[in-house]
């Protein structure tokens, strides 16, 4: 998802004088992909956004991830993790993860008191529960349940929650997150056959220029590592900018199911892709309508990829003993399907209410060790049919 947005003061031209109101000049950053190939925003700052007075190594970002076991379906309770005051990073509780991406959960109940980018890839930062703001160096976004908000790579950020619990589903990448291409036309374009449009994406609301000195602390995770920087001047002290390279967000109610006579694969519920995985949005929708469909899934095999699901609300229409905040994995290599009973409960149904997140993940996930605190142990039993 990308096309041209400008906020606050810019030049007229690229790479040419722009002074401050004492005649000084403004510090221009390039900040792009591929090498000065892919998307880029150039953006007009107070101070160099190189000037920071010390460095840090704060050490590995190991997450630690459990030996192999058993290959089978895991099922793993949220909602179980600690409901102490957390802020939106430190405090991530990472369950699945590997050299692509990693899957987690976080309750942020504070603001940050400092500034973090990730320098290794885009966040997707998915909003269950909560208000909020995240300020960031393009500007600020309002945050609300059922928010897709899209971080690229190296953008300084910080999140705000509002007074009230707040619920993210986190998923860090070591590459981009962008929407499908089968949805745009050349010039990047929605087609209109896409289950959205540029109508749905919402960008920052206002540029709040900060200009104040004192001591800021960003953290950048890189590498495998945490870093820190400390500046005397405010990180977000942009006046402009303008480009392609932006956050932005889309909320999962602007998703419009796509559906047909007949069970309809999963590929049409993506919303996203990066390198290695896709994201999908289960919505409310109609189900088929053949005289003799079955709207529940079929038992598929996942041959070449894992699938994951986070369960938002409403009741899964192919599982049992799934509830708010849940996520499951079922890996490769094994086949899965509806629980017993859900295939003759589906028929002649109408519609479905649930709403949940997919992802699935081309190369084998590894379950964090963590994680076995929270997981639910007989999960890989339920599939057997009580006579």
């Amino acid at each position: 998802m990308s096309f041209y947005r400008q906020m606050g003061r810019i030049p007229k031209k690229r790479h040419v004088v722009f002074r401050k109101e004492d005649d000084s000049l403004f510090r221009e950053q390039v900040m792009g992909t591929k090498g000065f190939s892919g998307i880029q925003s150039i953006l007009y700052h107070h101070n160099p956004p190189t000037a920071f007075y010390k460095s840090e190594f704060l050490g590995e970002a190991e997450i630690g991830y459990e030996e192999q076991s058993a290959l089978r379906p895991r099922h793993f309770f949220t909602d179980s993790v600690s409901q102490e005051p957390q802020d939106a990073v430190l405090d991530r509780q990472y369950v699945l993860g590997n050299e692509d991406l990693t899957i987690g959960v976080t309750n942020p109940t504070k603001s940050m008191d400092y500034f973090y980018r990730n320098a290794d890839g885009d966040e997707l930062l998915f909003v269950h529960h909560g208000t909020g703001e995240v300020e960031t160096s393009f500007g600020t976004l309002k945050y609300r349940p059922g928010d897709y908000i899209v971080m690229p790579v190296g953008t300084i950020y910080r999140v705000n929650p509002n007074e009230g619990p707040s619920k993210f589903l986190v998923v860090e990448t070591t590459s981009w997150i962008t929407t499908p291409k089968r949805y745009r036309n050349e010039m990047g374009q929605f087609l209109e056959h896409s289950p959205f449009c540029e109508r749905d994406f919402r960008g920052p609301v206002a540029l709040n220029t900060r200009t104040e000195e004192g001591d800021f602390k960003v953290l950048t995770k890189t590498r495998g590592a945490l870093h820190a920087h400390y500046f005397k001047q405010h990180p977000l002290d942009v006046e402009g900018w303008d480009g392609y390279l932006y956050p932005w967000i889309f909320n999962i109610a602007d998703f419009e199911p796509i559906t047909g006579r007949i069970h309809q694969p999963p590929p049409v519920h993506q919303t996203f892709e990066g390198n290695n995985f896709v994201i999908c949005s289960f919505v409310p929708r109609l189900y088929d309508y053949h005289p003799e469909a079955i709207p529940a899934p079929y038992y598929h095999s996942n041959v070449d990829s894992d699938e994951v699901l986070y369960y938002v609300e409403g009741n899964f229409m192919s599982r049992k003993g799934v509830k708010e905040e849940s996520i499951t994995l079922h890996p490769l290599g094994i086949p899965h399907g509806p629980h017993p009973g859900k295939i003759e409960d589906s028929i002649g149904k109408k519609e479905t209410l649930e709403l949940a997140v997919m992802i699935d993940t081309f190369r084998p996930l590894k379950v964090v060790e963590k994680a076995q605190r929270f997981e639910d142990q007989d999960y890989q039993y339920s599939w057997i049919e009580k006579k």
